[in-house]
């Protein structure tokens, strides 16, 4: 079977790809979910409709760990298309998205405050001061994730090789 792949750029904290199947969804589906159920298969695993989320085994599992999430999208009654995403595991990825909430509020209230302070000829320091930190902080946090991501660079390939190696049986 011949396997064509999609990728977009690696700049993305969430890399995805999408592959193109010459086989019925519902038994690539099908196959895909017996092979993760198997006692040969070490990784978990969810299956929710046609969406699939499969994770690092525990012993092996860290704070950076990815988690693989694809879903099978029907072409036609031959054909399919794969279409996976991988991102860290849903706690770490809703602290990240919480934290960037907390930043990006905090500057519009300093913003405000620093238009009050000035409009009554206040000190703009602390202000000023803030409203240069916190974008500061956001980008830390963006390089925090591009570090995160490229720790689990050799899990993503490891749970990529496992969905090529199970596509291919």
């Amino acid at each position: 079977m011949s396997i064509q792949e999609k990728r977009n750029s690696d700049f993305f904290l969430r890399p995805r790809f999408s592959i193109d199947l010459k086989e019925n969804p519902e038994s690539l589906l099908e196959r895909i979910t017996t092979y993760l159920k198997s006692d040969a298969c070490i990784y978990r695993s969810n299956v929710a409709d046609k969406h699939v989320f499969i994770d690092i085994p525990m012993k092996k599992s860290h704070f950076w760990s990815p988690q693989l999430h694809f879903e099978i999208v029907k072409v036609d009654e031959n054909s399919s298309i794969l279409k996976g995403l991988f991102g860290p595991k849903p706690q770490v990825w809703t602290l990240f998205m919480f934290v960037h909430f907390v930043v990006a509020t905090l500057f519009l209230g300093v913003g405000v405050f620093a238009y009050v302070q000035y409009r009554l000829g206040e000190s703009l320091v602390f202000p000023i001061a803030i409203l240069v930190a916190l974008p500061l902080i956001w980008l830390l946090l963006y390089f925090l994730g591009s570090i995160g991501k490229e720790t689990g660079k050799n899990q993503m390939k490891e749970l990529h090789n496992l969905l090529i190696t199970i596509i291919e049986q």
